[in-house]
């Protein structure tokens, strides 16, 4: 059974509302098997709404449409639907009565226009909303079945599981399963792993896609069978070959950062690690101390605008920059080891980008890491660098991609 979800309101179109109802409508959906190929978002206009669905209805069995369901003029999906499945709108006194006895037990008198609430296309299937004014209904139309609900998101996701799921099980006759699993990524772009795995991408079932993130690629493996385990069974095979593919690149699964990563292998090994943070702000600091292992793990650390502060800081003589520059990836060395001696850690990772000038706030200077494992310093330098968010996101996952190799790597005991 294929299903298609259209997302009514203007609201939407202009970004004032993030609609978060398809990606909930779509969860459910994947969970009793059922495939969703289109998401369609239209504003509050009759006849643009009814042209979606009647296009939708021949593409999927069942269109799920959420929004335009209130009292007020612009709510018309009522009537577009009506139009779309060519029939007439008519009032309906059992959904009048729900209304009524909704306002009564409120306390409140019902408005004349919340009667538009009670009409729906003519033989449609009436259903109460239990948590709301607005009655949902469904037509079941030739070409499929077109289910309407509020745009209100705690209505719309009481509506969908007390009487939506139900129905579309019953319409099913049998349950098929559809499980997700998420490998994350960190260090390789999008276009490198579809050279790894791309005949992977084309398998039917498991499906295999990618999702790209600054610094880091999530690689989606989804499977579709008649039992939960049947679909472990095809995803783990899945997943085997991927693995063997990737290798280390991987670095977990699910929805953990690799922030959370390597805070957990620190923590592990009982390790303390520093950092020395030039030009970003802290933001590689801040992002291992917000995971659960952090505040453990984490040690001192230097924050600082310029690498004139961080010399002086850290006491590193002066020689040792004139020559490279002071953002230089030997400077960056400099500082990883300065630091990881001054801040009293067992390991320290240096990031080091010069701020931009006033004049030529787009910059994009190159970046530097450096991580002193107490057994060696790494060094590495990206020239693409910036001071955008993106930039971040890439020098963030980079920095503390290096720190979870080097402990892969590496036999480093603390003390």
């Amino acid at each position: 059974m294929q299903a298609e979800i259209i997302s009514i309101g203007t609201e939407l179109l202009l970004g004032a509302i993030v609609d978060t109802n398809a990606a909930y409508i779509s969860r459910q959906l994947a969970e009793i098997g059922i495939d969703l190929y289109h998401r369609v978002t239209v504003g509050d206009n009759e006849g643009r709404i009814a042209r979606c669905i009647e296009e939708a209805l021949e593409r999927a069995d069942v269109v799920i449409c959420s929004g335009g369901l209130g009292p007020t003029v612009d709510d018309v999906t009522r009537q577009a639907v009506a139009r779309a499945t060519g029939r007439k709108l008519v009032l309906d006194e059992e959904m009048l009565g729900w209304i009524e006895e909704r306002f009564h037990g409120w306390g409140h008198p019902m408005s004349e226009n919340n009667r538009r609430q009670a009409f729906k296309p003519d033989g449609a299937i009436a259903i109460e909303n239990a948590v709301g004014t607005a009655p949902i209904f469904i037509v079941q139309d030739e070409r499929g079945a077109v289910i309407v609900l509020p745009g209100v998101p705690h209505e719309m996701e009481y509506l969908m599981e007390h009487q939506v799921i139900p129905y579309l099980k019953r319409k099913l006759g049998h349950q098929e399963v559809i499980k997700t699993r998420v490998l994350r990524t960190v260090g390789i772009g999008e276009s490198q792993i579809d050279t790894r795995i791309g005949d992977l991408m084309e398998s039917a079932n498991p499906t295999v896609g990618l999702s790209a993130h600054p610094g880091q690629t999530d690689v989606r493996i989804v499977a579709k069978a008649a039992s939960e385990e049947e679909a472990e069974r095809l995803i783990a095979e899945m997943e085997k070959q991927v693995r063997e593919r990737l290798g280390e690149v991987i670095y977990g699964m699910g929805e953990e950062t690799v922030a959370e990563v390597v805070a957990r292998m620190l923590a592990e090994r009982e390790l303390i690690l520093g950092t020395v943070e030039c030009g970003v702000d802290g933001v590689v600091s801040r992002r291992i101390f917000d995971t659960p292992d952090g505040p453990a793990v984490l040690g001192n650390c230097l924050i600082v605008d310029t690498a004139k502060e961080a010399i002086g800081f850290l006491d590193v003589p002066r020689s040792q920059f004139k020559k490279a520059g002071d953002f230089s990836a030997q400077a960056a060395q400099a500082a990883a080891r300065a630091g990881r001696a001054l801040l009293g850690v067992d390991l320290c990772l240096a990031v080091w980008v010069r701020a931009p000038i006033a004049d030529h706030p787009a910059e994009r200077p190159p970046m530097h890491i450096a991580l002193d494992t107490g057994q060696e310093v790494i060094v590495q330098t990206f020239q693409d660098g910036g001071h955008s968010e993106r930039a971040k996101g890439w020098l963030v996952s980079r920095a503390l991609d290096m720190v979870r190799r080097a402990l892969l790597k590496q036999r480093i005991n603390s003390g």
